[in-house]
């Protein structure tokens, strides 16, 4: 199996590099891991935008930095990122618990990452 492919499909779907390998149990945990800290973290009303220099304004570049990095982190969620984008509020900053939120899209970003990470050394190992 290519490893560009593997990479690309286990980032799109959460766990699709252990689907690829056919080892169901871990591609359940990591679609149920990744999918309900989404949800929990869209539900939240977690920062779901890219932040906009507007709402930057006035910041120092470290902390216009971070912001930026919490933007790629949302990302690396893969399919449950974008889809809960269509459905959730289109502001960088919104309601009384949206620094919760964020958190979780941002940790649902992490797993993913890890899922992926943890599939391809599983198939260094199984070479």
């Amino acid at each position: 199996m290519n490893i560009a492919l593997m990479a690309a499909f286990g980032w799109l779907a959460p766990g699709g590099g252990y689907l690829l390998q056919r080892r169901y149990v871990q591609f359940a945990m990591s679609v149920a891991l990744v999918v309900c800290a989404t949800v929990a973290g869209i539900a939240l009303h977690g920062a779901n935008l890219w932040p906009q220099s507007a709402e930057l304004e006035g910041l120092d570049s470290f902390t216009m930095g971070m912001a930026r990095a919490g933007g790629v982190a949302k990302l690396l969620a893969g399919a449950p990122y974008w889809i809960g984008r269509l459905f959730a509020s289109q502001t960088f900053l919104s309601g009384q618990t949206h620094e919760y939120g964020t958190t979780l899209l941002m940790l649902a970003g992490a797993f993913n990452l890890l899922a992926l990470a943890d599939s391809l050394q599983l198939r260094k190992v199984a070479r």
